[in-house]
């Protein structure tokens, strides 16, 4: 009998180890290098959050708590509990405020792909 891989991936983002990121502080589920397809972000956002964009990756985000702002190529738009946001590549944007949001970037987040004027 062989071996077969399964045909799903799970995670429990609150016991992921956080990481930090321009937005502040970041678990990531699925960022495997076997994974190309999307992953997903359980993000604290912090007030030293950095205005960045991405060639490649569109983003999702959705607003789980907290109330406050998404800089998107420099126009404010307000958000709160369950406000989301599509980010296209090339979009400079940011959230401001004491947020925690899900992100999940199609495709898969590429570090690389973390762009800064």
């Amino acid at each position: 009998m062989t071996a077969t891989a399964k045909n799903y991936l799970f995670a429990q983002l609150d016991e992921l180890e956080p990481q930090r990121c321009p937005c502040g502080w970041t678990r990531r589920a699925f960022a495997t290098p076997d994974n190309t397809v999307a992953t997903i972000h359980y993000v604290d956002i912090q007030a030293d959050a950095r205005t960045h964009y991405h060639t490649k990756l569109t983003e999702i985000y959705l607003i789980l708590e907290g109330e406050g702002f998404m800089e998107l190529d420099g126009e404010l738009i307000p958000v709160k509990p369950l406000s989301t946001v599509l980010i296209k590549p090339g979009c400079r944007h940011r959230a401001l405020g004491a947020l925690k949001i899900v992100n999940i970037p199609v495709p898969a987040f590429d570090p690389h792909d973390e762009h800064f004027d």
